[in-house]
């Protein structure tokens, strides 16, 4: 079977309240980011583009009619190349990662875009007219993602004060990658109404008075608030996945080496990176020692906490220029955001093997390990 490849990657700044950059159209921002790609790879045909495989967790109003297909129009991408949505919700982009290297594997096609992006503004969660079903309701199936977090903070006894020394470190990663210029590679600057936006809005230098003054967002009684909570956010992603064809004539390559998705109980959806990883391990031949660096999508300063200690997880190897709670989690961007946070981070401490994974609503957890060829 053949292997597929990590060619680049990129994104765009993530955005929060209030941002400047709110307005924008979802395709609109993943085609500017996709050129970017493009122009950065010139040696790459883009005839040998066959497919754009896009990632959102709620594909409706501006995000709907089939928006990858609208993406690949704007983005100049040959009209032979086909468009496809994915929801997977906070794993969408990681699984577009997945289907387009699966389809690479099979020599079905030579290369494609997997890409993600989330407008999480302009289309609320649950999206415009949300229609439960009645049988899984009396099975708390649509409990909050809040209160899924606050249920594995029971469980380990993981408290306020922990969440925020959490959120605080976070956030003093992200800072510090943005000091030192670490975004550097995978940011793509985006003009928008006469301004241009090449740096992430949501870290911070965290008030720590304001923070302990805050009550709980989910639960009277809980511990998680907005400050140990990912923000509402804007954001895309992309990545340029190809066969060792194309792998042979870049410059800087990752091996997809191992994917895999999991199931786990939709009122503690949190704890899904445990068995994605352990899956994606095994089906690797590989245990968590041999992983050098991590990106852990921090949905929840409480749910990344509880995968940490469950798992015994080194926090030095875990996201080390910061995560969700500081950058933002546009929850379809968010999977291909963390792999291409994870590529340049593995160039910029020279390691060999890297692995991304994150929890997803209604109870799964998805994983994607990685190895730097060149």
């Amino acid at each position: 079977m053949s292997k597929s490849y990590i060619i680049d990657s990129v994104r765009s700044p993530i955005v929060i309240k209030n941002s400047e950059m709110l307005g924008i159209r979802s395709d609109d921002l993943s085609a500017s980011i996709i050129k970017a790609l493009l122009e950065r790879n010139q040696n790459i045909n883009k005839d040998d583009i066959e497919d754009l495989v896009t990632g959102c967790a709620f594909p409706e109003g501006p995000q709907g009619m089939l928006m990858a297909r609208s993406i690949s129009i704007l983005a100049d991408l040959p009209i032979s190349t086909g468009g496809k949505v994915v929801n997977r919700f906070c794993g969408s982009s990681m699984d577009s990662v997945h289907q387009v290297s699966q389809a690479i594997m099979a020599s079905d096609i030579k290369s494609g875009i997997a890409s993600g992006v989330e407008d999480m503004f302009t289309v609320p969660m649950g999206g415009f007219v949300p229609d439960f079903n009645e049988q899984l309701n009396e099975k708390d199936f649509y409990i909050g993602m809040g209160e899924t977090a606050e249920n594995l903070a029971r469980e380990l006894d993981i408290s306020r004060e922990d969440q925020e020394s959490f959120s605080v470190f976070s956030h003093k990663k992200a800072l510090d990658a943005i000091e030192n210029n670490r975004f550097e590679n995978e940011i793509v600057p985006i003009k928008f109404n006469g301004s241009t936006f090449e740096r992430d809005e949501g870290p911070r230098t965290p008030d720590i008075d304001k923070m302990k003054s805050l009550s709980p967002a989910f639960d009277a009684e809980g511990t998680i608030t907005a400050a140990t909570s990912s923000p509402i956010s804007l954001g895309a992603s992309a990545i340029l996945v190809g066969n060792q064809d194309m792998a042979d004539s870049s410059d800087s390559v990752f091996e997809i080496v191992s994917r895999s998705i999991v199931g786990v109980d939709w009122k503690t959806m949190g704890e899904g990176p445990l068995p994605a990883t352990a899956k994606a391990l095994k089906n690797a031949g590989l245990s968590l020692d041999d992983i050098d660096v991590i990106e852990l999508n921090e949905a929840f300063a409480a749910q990344s906490l509880y995968v940490i200690r469950k798992g015994g997880w080194d926090m030095d190897k875990i996201n080390l220029n910061g995560g969700a709670i500081a950058l933002g989690h546009p929850l379809g961007c968010s999977g291909a955001r963390i792999i291409t946070t994870l590529t340049n981070v593995m160039m910029q401490k020279d390691v060999e093997l890297g692995l991304a994974t994150m929890c997803i609503g209604t109870g799964q957890g998805i994983a994607t390990i990685i190895r730097r060829v060149k």
